[in-house]
């Protein structure tokens, strides 16, 4: 397996499976419709590149293992592991995590009229909010999570614990918190519960009549 692996991570970045090096094999194989792997070899060999150059691709394989990848992996040291076990689970993650938020936060903006703003630091701790509308003395909390963070808990355990910290969010500012679900990823995410934004609104138009 582990051999496996390291022949799959080499020959994706080396390009060695792309069309310039093999051809557009998924292509050809409709192409040939073959009923049996020998047909499909047989195919390949005579139309796309013969055995040799299959060989050739393979030694050019080895070579980056056996000298590149053997050459890289003496030039990692302690502190360079240990370094990027911080910069992924710490300095990736909360920038991941900044990027979705305003990703989301930028949709949201363009269909509220009101403005939205970050909530403190404490608001996050205590009251599970990241944004906030200020609608006169009171104010509606904005919560955003991804869509797969509502199983990262059993549903129970994760709902009690929202549903608390969103009850002493109304009981102190009077207005709801309303958690918005994101889905997909990077600069591509997108509002997955869209009705939320309808209610909202309607929280905004009850605070501004009170």
């Amino acid at each position: 397996m582990a051999k496996e692996w390291i022949l799959n991570q080499e020959m994706n970045r080396w390009g060695l499976n792309k069309k310039k090096s093999v051809g557009p094999v998924s292509e050809l194989i409709r192409k040939c419709s073959p009923k049996s792997l020998s047909e499909w070899e047989h195919f390949y060999i005579t139309n796309v590149h013969n055995q040799k150059y299959l060989e050739e691709l393979g030694k050019k394989l080895y070579v980056k293992i056996s000298e590149v990848i053997q050459y890289e992996v003496e030039e990692v040291t302690l502190d360079d592991c240990i370094n990027y076990i911080q910069e992924v689970v710490i300095d990736r993650t909360y920038q991941g995590y900044r990027n979705e938020i305003q990703t989301i936060y930028g949709q949201l903006q363009s269909h509220l009229k009101h403005k939205i703003e970050p909530a403190p630091d404490d608001w996050d701790r205590l009251f599970n909010v990241d944004f906030f509308v200020q609608i006169g003395q009171r104010f509606i909390g904005i919560q955003i999570k991804p869509v797969t963070f509502e199983h990262t808990f059993e549903d129970y355990k994760w709902k009690q614990m929202q549903f608390n910290s969103h009850l002493k969010f109304t009981e102190k500012f009077g207005g709801n918190v309303f958690t918005i679900f994101s889905v997909g990823g990077g600069k591509t995410k997108k509002i997955h519960n869209i009705e939320v934004i309808n209610d909202i609104q309607n929280e905004i138009q009850k605070l501004t009549e009170k």
